[in-house]
């Protein structure tokens, strides 16, 4: 058995380490109130975006997007992973790259080749070790996401889309459900589906029969809807982040709390061992001394 000067160094050691783990969870929890109303705001831009491309979609027109146009042949696809700069947040990373990996193998299996582009420290890492195609990244993008830094590396896929080198882009990252559940989503974003995924995890369709709606383009429909895509890819990939950095603090909560809770039990049985060496020695000085006093 340890000693008590041990004990006690390794309790002050635990002390200190819940000292920085309760730190971090109250920071945590100040962040996460401010990224979950980023999200939440995103949210309805991002679905009316979507009914309007639909409906667009749909419309009597000239000139169909790119975007709006599925292929038949899949050879070759892109793939957007976000995750989080940062660790200690739980299993929000494993449980997305966990997709990520099983999808891939399947993709490798069909003799799909992949592109990937990596937003966040953690999925450019487990991409590097899984030895994938990495076209692009963007990481450090602090506690608030800047669309700035997120255009180019997705606007790297988008272009190999629109020159024919890509059939398909999907997208992974963490949809944020409640403080204590998030879960790991996986989509196609081009070309853009005729249903997508709420909040709530609920499959949303847009309604909208053929030949209900007609637009007049001014100045042309090229124009136009290249235009209106840029901005819906834009919104989607800002959303997704928004989502996973919301994602991120209320795990990072939760994990830190329960690490703080997780060091207060190991303190008190550290105690306890503490007090029963200790009580172990007085015991043993005091029969000592009781066996010298009678030898005398």
């Amino acid at each position: 058995m340890a000693g008590s000067k041990e004990i006690r160094n390794k309790i002050k050691s635990v002390q200190n380490t819940r000292k920085i783990t309760k730190a971090m969870e109250m920071v945590a929890a100040s962040k996460m109130k401010k990224a979950q109303d980023r999200m939440r705001a995103t949210r309805p831009y991002v679905e009316k975006a979507f009914n309007i491309a639909m409906h667009i979609s749909k419309a009597n027109t000239e000139y169909k997007h790119p975007f709006l146009v599925p292929r038949e042949n899949v050879k070759r696809v892109g793939a957007i992973v976000v995750t989080t700069d940062k660790g200690l947040c739980g299993g929000l990373n494993t449980n997305v790259l966990r997709v990520v990996m099983q999808q891939h193998k399947e993709w490798r299996a069909k003799g799909i080749d992949v592109d990937y582009v990596a937003i966040g420290n953690k999925g450019q890492g487990f991409l590097q070790r899984m030895g994938a195609n990495i076209v692009s990244s963007a990481t450090h993008l602090g506690d608030r996401p800047h669309l700035e830094k997120l255009v180019g590396p997705v606007k790297v896929l988008l272009d190999e889309y629109i020159a024919g080198d890509l059939d398909e882009i999907h997208v992974y990252y963490t949809n944020f459900v409640n403080t204590m559940k998030q879960e790991p989503r996986h989509g196609r974003m081009v070309p853009i589906p005729d249903q997508y995924r709420s909040a709530t995890g609920e499959m949303r369709k847009v309604e909208v029969s053929d030949g209900t709606w007609d637009y007049i383009y001014e100045p042309d429909a090229r124009e136009l809807l290249d235009g209106m895509m840029r901005r819906y890819m834009e919104a989607v990939v800002l959303q997704m982040v928004n989502e996973n950095m919301a994602s991120e603090q209320s795990a990072r909560m939760v994990a830190m709390k329960a690490a703080s809770d997780n060091a207060g039990k190991i303190i008190t049985e550290l105690q306890l061992i503490y007090n029963k060496t200790r009580q172990a020695g007085i015991t043993k000085e005091l029969s000592e001394i009781v066996g010298g006093a009678a030898a005398v």
